[in-house]
C-alpha cells in the first residue's frame, strides 16, 4: 500500500474514532475543506460545506450522553482506496457498522451502509473532499439520532 492510501485509511479510521469520543468539533475540522453529501442524489445545496456546515449537521442529529459521548462504536471495514498521488486526489469506498449500549438499549448494531469519499491533498496533507453516506441496514436509532430516520 502506498504512503498516500496509508493516510487516506488512516482518515477513514480518525473519522470513526472523533464521532465516537463525540468530538463534533474534530469531525467537523476534516471537512474543513470538503462537504458530506447526505445521500448520492443530493443536490449540492443539501449538502454540509466546510467545517461550520459539517458541525452544524452532527450537532442537529447526534444524541451526546453525559460523558460526552454517543455511545457508538463506529466499524469502518472493506476499505478500496485509489490514489492519483500527481494529480492529489484521491477516492475510496468503504463499508460502516455502528453498535450502540446505552441504559436504554443493549449492545447492538444499530446502522450499517457504506461511504464513497473523494480526498484532495492541500499543502501536503490529505483531507476529505466529499463524503457520501449510503444507509443499506437500519435497526434502533433511537438513542442516536436526535430525529427520526425515514
Amino acid at each position: 500500500m502506498s504512503e498516500s492510501a496509508r493516510e487516506i485509511e488512516n482518515l477513514l479510521y480518525v473519522y470513526a474514532e472523533r464521532i465516537d469520543a463525540g468530538d463534533l468539533d474534530g469531525v467537523a475540522d476534516m471537512f474543513r475543506h470538503g462537504r458530506i453529501l447526505p445521500s448520492p442524489d443530493a443536490p449540492r445545496e443539501a449538502s454540509f460545506e466546510g467545517r461550520d456546515g459539517v458541525r452544524a449537521m452532527y450537532t442537529a442529529a447526534t444524541r451526546l450522553y453525559e460523558d460526552g459521548t454517543p455511545k457508538t462504536r463506529h466499524v469502518t471495514t472493506n476499505a478500496i482506496v485509489e490514489v492519483d498521488d500527481e494529480a492529489g486526489t484521491a477516492a475510496a469506498r468503504s463499508y460502516y457498522t455502528v453498535f450502540q449500549r446505552t441504559d436504554a438499549l443493549p449492545l447492538q448494531a444499530i446502522i450499517c451502509g457504506h461511504y464513497h469519499d473523494t480526498f484532495q491533498r492541500i499543502d501536503g496533507v490529505w483531507w476529505f473532499e466529499t463524503r457520501t453516506m449510503f444507509i443499506d441496514l437500519v435497526g434502533d436509532l433511537s438513542q442516536h439520532l436526535l430525529y427520526e430516520l425515514r
